[in-house]
């Protein structure tokens, strides 16, 4: 049982520092963002799915420590990081150690979760702005529809050409 408590408190710290790692990396993904600097947003975000690779077995291992103390501890499933520490009462030391651990993780992930929120903020507005900047362009090379009607009093829908002057007149 010590060794799965070694194992857990260990995953639960390598977690978490990959978690801040990707909490580090979200400055220059604002920045890139903001600068519309696409090659340095490519390289921040194949750096964030190198992290996210590593998160993902550090998370499996982590289940996998849960599920064999679980059996150890005659619960026969999974148990979560809380289920253990409730668990642990008559061991204090094992208890605080994987408390702390379990509000660091949850702490880092809580600004890792929050920092996205923002930088998906940022995406949209740029994505917005873009898309404000295709209708503009595009409404400028379009010209005008002339005033001219009908027999029945309706618009031609005819448009100015190019040139807005017609020097043979």
């Amino acid at each position: 049982m010590a060794s799965l408590m070694e194992d857990l408190l260990e995953t639960l710290s390598r977690e978490a520092d990959e978690y801040e790692t990707l909490l580090s990396y979200t400055e220059d993904k604002k920045r890139a963002v903001i600068t519309a600097n696409l090659s340095a947003l490519e390289g921040v975000t194949t750096k964030e799915q190198e992290v996210t690779d590593r998160l993902k077995i550090l998370e499996h291992k982590r289940l996998v420590t849960l599920k064999n103390m679980g059996e150890v501890m005659g619960k026969g499933h999974i148990i979560t990081v809380t289920d253990t520490i409730g668990l642990l009462s008559k061991q204090p030391n094992e208890q605080k150690k994987l408390t702390e651990a379990r509000d660091r993780l949850r702490s880092v992930a809580d600004k890792v979760q929050l920092a996205n929120v923002q930088c998906e903020t940022l995406i949209r507005q740029a994505l917005e702005m873009v898309e404000y900047d295709m209708t503009l362009i595009k409404g400028l090379r379009q010209a005008p529809e002339t005033a001219n009607y009908g027999r029945n009093a309706e618009s031609t829908g005819d448009i100015l050409g190019r040139r807005g002057f017609d020097a043979k007149q």
